[in-house]
Order: C-alpha cells, then sequence, then structure tokens
C-alpha cells in the first residue's frame, strides 16, 4: 500500500506527526508540489492526499493504481470529484476539525476593526501616550458590541459556533441558510432571507460554502442593500466576494471595515486592488491554522483513511 501526501507542509511544518500514516504502509509526504510533478510523483500511489494540489480528470484517470483520495481541508474543489466518481474513488474531506478555532478567528478580526487594539499598542511604543496631555487618546472610533445584529451567511457548525460568540457579547444573530434548524431559533437567534439579512446587520460574517450559488454573492449590487457603515468578515472563501465591488463601497465608505483571511486567489497577487482599499484588513488564510485544529485534522485524516482500508468509507463527498 503506497499514499502519497502532495503538500504537507501548511498542516505540518514540523510540529506534528505523520505517524498515523507512515503505520499504513509505504508514505511519502512532499511540502510542496508543482503542476508538473503532480502525476509523477502519485502514478502508482493507491491513496492521494491533497490539501491544495489539484486533482484534475485528466490526472486521475491516469494512476491506475489509485483508490483514495483524502483532502486535508473542508473544502474539497481541488479534486474533480466526478471524474473520481466515474472511477468509483471515494473522495473524503476533513468536515468538522476547525469549527471553534475559524470562529474564534472570525471575532478576533471583528475585535480587530472596532479596538484597534494592535495599533493603539504601537502608538504606546512610539511614545505618543509619553507625550499625551490627556490620561488617554484613541486614534480610531471604537465601536461597542452589544445590542448590534450579526448577520452570518451560511449557518452550518462554524456559523452556530459564531452566533454563539456573537450572542454571548450581547448582539443579536440574524441567519441566512437554505437548511433552516428552528431548534436554533431564540429571543437572540432569527432566521431570515438575504435582504433582510443585509438591510438589517450592522456586521456580516460569511460562513457558506463556495458554489455557483455563493459565488460573488457580496458584489455591488448586494452591498448597496447594506445598512451604511457595515461590517463586513471573510472567514470562508474569498472568491464569495467580488473584490472591486468591495473595494469601492470601502473606499466610499459604504462598508466600514472588511475583515478578510481569504481572497480570491491565493497567495494574494501584488496587484490585488483590495490591497490599496480603505480601511480592509487581511490575514493569510490562517483561521484554521491554530496548533490544536490542526492536530484534529490529522487525527480525522488518519482516520479517513484507515477507514476506508478496513472497509468503511467516512466523510465521503462523492
Amino acid at each position: 500500500m503506497k499514499t502519497v501526501v502532495l503538500d504537507g507542509y501548511t498542516l505540518n511544518p514540523g510540529d506534528l506527526s505523520w505517524e498515523g500514516f507512515k503505520s499504513l504502509g509505504e508514505f511519502t509526504c512532499y511540502d510542496r508540489t508543482e503542476s508538473k510533478d503532480i502525476l509523477p510523483r502519485i502514478k502508482d500511489a493507491e491513496y492521494v492526499i491533497t490539501n491544495k494540489t489539484p486533482l484534475t480528470s485528466e490526472t486521475i484517470s491516469a494512476c491506475g493504481n489509485l483508490k483514495y483520495i483524502g483532502v486535508l481541508a473542508t473544502g474539497y474543489n481541488v479534486v474533480d470529484v466526478a471524474a473520481a466518481s466515474a472511477k468509483e474513488i471515494p473522495v473524503c474531506n476533513i468536515p468538522t476539525y476547525g469549527t471553534t478555532a475559524v470562529a474564534q478567528f472570525a471575532f478576533a478580526l471583528l475585535l480587530n476593526i472596532c479596538n484597534h487594539v494592535q495599533d493603539h499598542s504601537n502608538a504606546v511604543f512610539d511614545g505618543k501616550w509619553t507625550k499625551a496631555p490627556d490620561f488617554c487618546f484613541w486614534d480610531f472610533p471604537l465601536t461597542e458590541l452589544a445590542g448590534k445584529t450579526m448577520g452570518i451567511i451560511g449557518y452550518g457548525r462554524i456559523g452556530q459556533a459564531t452566533g454563539k460568540i456573537a450572542q454571548a457579547f450581547g448582539m443579536k444573530v440574524l441567519a441566512y441558510d437554505d437548511y433552516q434548524n428552528q431548534d436554533l431559533v431564540c429571543d437572540s437567534v432569527k432566521y431570515g432571507t438575504l435582504d433582510e439579512l443585509l438591510a438589517q446587520s450592522d456586521v456580516i460574517s460569511l460562513h457558506c460554502p463556495l458554489f455557483d450559488s455563493t459565488e460573488g454573492i457580496i458584489n455591488k449590487g448586494n452591498i448597496s442593500k447594506m445598512k451604511d457603515g457595515v461590517i463586513l468578515i471573510n472567514t470562508s472563501r474569498g472568491p464569495l466576494i467580488v473584490e472591486a465591488d468591495l473595494a469601492e463601497a470601502l473606499n466610499g465608505g459604504k462598508v466600514r471595515a472588511a475583515g478578510l483571511d481569504v481572497v480570491s486567489t491565493e497567495p494574494i497577487k501584488a496587484d490585488n486592488i483590495l490591497l490599496k482599499a480603505k480601511n480592509c484588513f487581511i490575514t493569510p488564510h490562517i483561521a484554521w491554522a491554530p496548533l490544536e485544529s490542526r492536530k484534529r485534522l490529522m487525527n480525522i485524516a488518519v482516520d479517513n483513511l484507515k477507514s476506508f482500508i478496513d472497509g468503511s468509507v467516512v466523510n465521503k463527498v462523492n
């Protein structure tokens, strides 16, 4: 049995162990794989594990021994799932490893916008407080979240975890999702239409998958329906946002600020329009990456493969 990991570095830059996979047989892990090297590295493998390295129909068809594809993430759009299905190859993802980490990070972005802790700390260390005529100062507007409404687009596991944090801050939650769990509805949590969410929310946080129906959901038309001064948070997928439209809204003040952990092309391109937009805070797709969540991801990935070898497929997406 031969297992190949095509791009293991982001999951395990050296602080985790690959022993779980190694215990299953012959094992090779590459930190990264360029397009030209994908097929040579996996053409004889039975089990292929990828994070963001694409597995196209042509690649899958050319791998005669391939029996299993594991994705080291929740999203699996890097795999041609239809091609895998045609060859009866299961594609298994990791659906639940980062729920709490991503929800926490969504609020890290939001609190950065509301309180500018690092900016004010930098000002203190630069000597501004020492020279201040008063006992305090603030260089940015400070915002209290209690009583405000957070609109959450996509109210699955991560959306719900984010909603719980919002409620702990005294916020009201307005959720939009195709699948509504009425057991979650209470005084502080309601479901609404997308237009209702856009019109009523002080903060909008994106937690929906990237589908044809959600790509570009934050666009000029929908932004025009939002409150003036709305705050936008995205820890989901970059293409949910039409970046030129968001940049225009930030520069014009319609959107007060945006906290983004994802962009349309990653790594971000030097000419990405959001890099020059006002009040736009961007982090390098790290909401998922605390050590604790990466340990869970590793363990689930190993268990997925073990289950397949034992004849029971879990977390299959096709």
